[in-house]
């Protein structure tokens, strides 16, 4: 498990691709799985949970396509 100390999407969404399956905890957020380099939501997800998987997911996309 991989500990955020702040809210960084570029950032954790670095880490989420290079690893592709794990967990991470991201502090005043909270805790996600990914999978396939994808985050995914919480089983019981607040507006930050889903504000959160949606920006991380799409700065993973953004990492893929400029390396593709």
């Amino acid at each position: 498990m991989r500990l955020f100390n702040k809210y960084v999407p570029s950032q954790i969404a670095k880490h989420v691709s290079r690893f592709f399956k794990g967990r991470i905890y991201i502090n005043g957020v909270g805790k996600f799985e990914f999978d396939n380099a994808k985050l995914l939501i919480p089983s019981q997800p607040e507006d930050k949970h889903y504000q959160a998987v949606k920006e991380i997911n799409q700065e993973v996309s953004r990492i893929r396509c400029i390396t593709a």
